[in-house]
């Protein structure tokens, strides 16, 4: 049966929902992002089609508004998209107005990992699919791109046509799910012949992905476009603010040394160490010794370790 494994790290905590050893659904909740589902008290900031709620200091963009509430009232909110990576307008968290008591949303149902137990599963190659956008499978790859618009997915590689499709929209899927990609996606597939062909490859995302989401026909260019519930950043836009992934990534490296040590990183990931000096408290009291930082600028930004001082 699949089951979900926590990991409560610096920074962050990873969840996996483990199949066969394998990992099939992954999500990264960051420290101080509200995660989708929590009911918060707030004040609103803006009224009309661009309604702006404010809760603690975070701003939540209200799609449907805010009837019948005047600016500067009090009102009860509802996380329906957590913060992303990135501070584009259409990034900023969504919510909607709620009639419930305050609570937090309802997390995940699963067991604390064992050390080691979801490097076992895969999580390093999870992280390295997050950072560079490529997915290799035997035969060929997938190239991940992320717009404005949506989150586009290429199919290439060396097998037929046919098979390619087939296998193409496969990995795609399971790519989607395990890396939580929601919200618009475009898949472009190689061209097949044939309507049967089509419809055949558009059975396999259909399989293998979990309700809800929509998609559309298999195109004669083999485009596919596929819409899930967007409530959170896939892995793939919280690789691409690279500062803070790769200070939380090399945080989680850090955290099996024991005593001092001297974290060697890009100055951009030190940079975002520094503006976090919690985390490091936290590094130490579980190293159980000093922590400093060296910044190395020939260092690549996921080339960050850990040094004994």
């Amino acid at each position: 049966m699949p089951e979900w494994l926590i990991e409560r790290g610096i920074g962050e905590t990873r969840a996996a929902l483990i199949e066969r050893g394998r990992i099939v659904e992954a999500r990264i909740f960051r420290e101080g992002v509200i995660p989708a589902g929590t009911i918060l008290p707030a004040r609103l900031k803006r009224a009309g089609r661009n309604a702006v709620a404010v809760a603690g200091d975070q701003e939540y963009l209200l799609p449907k508004g805010a009837p019948g509430i005047t600016e500067g009232a009090k009102l009860t909110i509802e996380v329906t998209r957590e913060e992303l990576s990135g501070d584009e307008p259409w990034k900023r968290p969504l919510a909607r107005i709620a009639d419930e008591a305050q609570r937090q949303a309802q997390s995940l149902d699963g067991g604390e990992a064992k050390a080691g137990e979801l490097d076992a599963a895969g999580w390093p190659d999870l992280v390295e699919e997050a950072r560079s956008g490529m997915i290799y499978f035997p035969g060929g790859e997938l190239r991940i791109s992320l717009t404005p618009a949506m989150t586009l997915i290429d199919v290439d590689g060396q097998l037929s046509p046919a098979e390619l499709a087939i296998a193409g929209a496969r990995v795609a899927a399971e790519t989607i799910r395990r890396h939580g990609i929601g919200g618009s996606i475009g898949v472009d597939l190689p061209t097949v012949q044939g309507k049967n062909l089509r419809q055949a490859a558009a059975a396999v995302v259909d399989k293998i992905l979990p309700q809800p989401f929509e998609r559309t026909a298999v195109n004669g260019f083999g485009f596919v476009q596929i819409v899930r519930p967007r409530t959170h950043a896939s892995l793939f836009e919280l690789a691409a603010n690279r500062a803070a992934f790769e200070a939380r990534a090399l945080l989680r490296r850090a955290a099996r040394e024991v005593g001092a040590i001297r974290l060697a990183a890009h100055p951009a990931v030190i940079a975002e160490l520094n503006r976090n000096p919690g985390w490091l408290d936290q590094l130490s009291r579980r190293t159980g010794g000093l922590i400093t930082l060296r910044d190395d600028p020939s260092l690549a930004m996921s080339a960050g370790h850990a040094e004994h001082a």
